[in-house]
């Protein structure tokens, strides 16, 4: 009797592997190629710069700015872009996100004044509004909180794997198409990096399923499976309404924690490529090539730490740990500035933590906000945070026009992951650690 009991029980959980595999295959390859392109496009003005500055006679305040403008659009419509996708399905909003922010970055080939550059870098915050979280959301529908870590951390090494791709591939373009029917480099970079976002929108509104009751390719039972998990996750979710999200002030604290981990984000993002130039690397391709170290190792990390963090049901220094770590990184990196070996090797360091604390992250407020809640929470949260977005490169960029240095941008920055850290020490443990 007992050993039939046993058999049946190992039979449901390889059955239950085996659908997550299943759901796991369907999604999570897609959903990374659509998150790729849309962060490579958000963060090729980063390669841009090697060249669009010294064209077009910009400041290094003026392309802090307008790299940073982009999330006061973003900040502006987020929360109601997630509530958006929440009401209408995931399938419709996150197509409608893709072709639009993939036409506006096209346009970018247009750019020849600080405003035409500051109001199309604005209005593609406007166009992304609501992709990232849209994601997160969109994930809660199909996997468990026990499940939600790794997951998060395959989705989101759609960031260091922009950067393994988009680096070489950002450097190739700036060279092998300068001047090409009388272009620069810059806007090639722009226009075709523009394109698979376009086609990728396209093909997600025949892709996507909008929940788990459309799935064609799940049979009955894999569908009664996934449902029923789900539910029993509802039973532990605190906070349902979207008003509700609002009022908790779990989700403020988290908006500030999030904001010192975006800030260390950008700060790599935005500012990576002419770190890794001034340590003596001068060929754009170099460059893009050099930028694939830290990416790359951050993108293995972010799978590891996942992995432990689900296991272990522990989340919370799972996050304060790799965000301390990517503080030690860009501390250190500013000591060795001009030795390009120990540069990339300090800001692989600040890389590989900074980005597995912000895929962490995301498993804290999910564990806690359901419905309409996850909704407009997840926005909140994203929105606020990358405020840090607009601070960071514009505030990096200001320091390096005044003291003709990056170091104290870099010192700051680092000083927010580590109150980051501080902050999410700070979440209940009963709450978050699921």
């Amino acid at each position: 009797m007992l050993k039939t009991a046993t058999g049946n029980a190992a039979q449901e959980q390889s059955f239950e592997e085996e659908t997550y595999a299943k759901v796991t295959w369907r999604l999570i390859p897609f959903l990374f190629i659509c998150y790729v392109f849309a962060y490579l496009d958000r963060v090729n003005v980063g390669f841009a710069k090697l060249q669009m500055l010294s064209d077009l006679k910009f400041s290094e305040t003026v392309y802090g700015l307008g790299a940073g403008i982009f999330f006061i659009g973003y900040f502006i419509f987020e929360v109601p872009s997630n509530i958006a996708l929440h009401k209408f399905g995931a399938r419709k909003w996150i197509a409608r996100i893709m072709i639009t922010w993939g036409i506006v970055a096209a346009a970018m080939v247009f750019v020849k004044t600080p405003v035409v550059f500051y109001f199309l870098r604005f209005l593609l915050g406007v166009a992304e509004a609501g992709f990232f979280p849209g994601i997160i959301l969109y994930l809660t529908y199909w996997y468990p909180a026990a499940r939600r870590a790794k997951i998060t951390a395959l989705f989101m090494t759609g960031i260091p794997i922009a950067g393994v791709v988009g680096g070489p591939l950002s450097g190739w373009i700036l060279k092998r198409f300068d001047n090409v029917s009388g272009l620069p480099g810059w806007q090639w970079l722009f226009l075709l990096e523009a394109i698979p976002s376009v086609l990728t929108g396209i093909a997600v509104f025949f892709y996507l399923d909008d929940k788990i009751s459309t799935a064609n390719w799940l049979s009955p039972i894999q569908k009664s499976l996934l449902e029923k998990n789900i539910a029993g996750d509802h039973g532990n979710l605190e906070v349902h309404s979207a008003f509700g999200a609002f009022k908790t002030k779990r989700v403020w604290i988290l908006c500030a924690g999030y904001f010192g981990i975006v800030m260390g984000l950008y700060g790599i993002s935005f500012w990576l490529p002419t770190l890794i130039k001034a340590s003596g690397v001068t060929d754009a391709l170099d460059v893009g090539l050099l930028t694939m170290i830290p990416y790359g190792a951050a993108a293995i990390a972010m799978v590891f730490i996942g992995r432990s963090s689900d296991r272990m049901k522990e989340r919370r220094w799972h996050v304060a740990l790799p965000a301390i770590l990517g503080a030690v990184g860009l501390l250190f990196s500013t000591f060795y500035a001009q030795n390009t070996i120990l540069a990339v090797l300090t800001l692989t360091v600040a890389t590989v933590g900074i980005l597995a604390a912000l895929c962490q992250f995301w498993a804290v407020p999910t564990a806690f906000l359901g419905g309409a809640a996850a909704a407009a929470g997840i926005a909140l949260i994203n929105s606020v945070g990358n405020l840090a977005g607009f601070v960071s490169p514009y505030l990096v960029g200001w320091i390096k026009d005044t003291t003709h240095s990056t170091d104290i941008g870099l010192y700051l920055i680092a000083l927010s992951l580590v109150i980051a850290a501080a902050i999410m020490m700070t979440m209940p443990k009963a709450v978050v650690n699921r």
